[in-house]
């Protein structure tokens, strides 16, 4: 999927499933969205590489549908929350995985027209997301060789994750200093940028966005 459609084609199909899962209220209906984007992560191979963050994903939108229903709401509308969470997450997951973070930011700045400081900063997170799970696993490891345990009541789980924040701040910090350091070095905040990413969108790229934009319309008229 990557090398077939462009980064703006799966940002318009990213928006179009977020609004299709708000836009509707009947589980059976989400229940076929959330289907349909699991085809598409199958497809793309993402359930085979990325199959723990899917299932994590599924976890924590059961996790929100129980939330709705012990706070008082029914079981029609705790399976809309989580099936709705579900379908957002996942084809969320879709772009990120499917994309590199430099095609998605050119398509962001020169086809979605958003300021490049947006864009960057957005991918920069993104980016960094990775880096801080690897980082609080490897404090994590050096305290335990230390005789830190994390095991124990819930409470005591929470109380010594504290020193692992720590150190992870002081690294965070560091590493803002340096990429700050870096993007002045660079001329950052120049309005005239270039990209080395190709992202024109190709024939396909048109076919799925008319297409996004009749099935879109379809949907408004069924439901309304």
């Amino acid at each position: 999927m990557n090398a077939t459609f462009m980064p703006f084609t799966k940002i318009l199909l990213t928006f179009a499933v977020a609004f299709w899962a708000i836009l509707f209220d009947d589980p059976l209906y989400l229940l076929g969205l959330a289907a349909f984007v699991f085809v598409l992560l199958l497809t793309a191979g993402i359930v085979k590489v990325q199959g723990k963050a899917v299932g994590m994903l599924v976890v924590f939108a059961i996790i929100l549908g129980l939330v709705q229903y012990v706070g008082g709401g029914s079981l029609d509308s705790a399976y809309v929350t989580a099936l709705r969470m579900l379908c957002m997450t996942w084809i969320f997951l879709l772009l990120l995985v499917s994309t590199s973070l430099q095609d998605l930011t050119a398509a962001l700045v020169t086809q979605c027209k958003i300021p490049y400081a947006y864009a960057f900063m957005f991918t920069a997170a993104l980016r960094f997301v990775p880096d801080f799970v690897a980082e609080s696993k490897a404090v994590q490891e050096a305290q335990a060789c230390r005789g830190a345990d994390h095991s124990g009541s819930f409470l005591k789980r929470m109380k010594s994750y504290l020193y692992v924040i720590q150190p992870l701040l002081l690294k965070s910090l560091g590493r803002s200093e340096m990429m700050a350091l870096a993007l002045e070095l660079r001329g950052f905040g120049n309005e005239d940028h270039s990209f080395v990413s190709n992202v024109t969108m190709r024939a396909q790229d048109y076919v799925v966005t008319i297409l996004l934009a009749v099935i879109t319309i379809g949907f408004v008229y069924l439901v309304f």
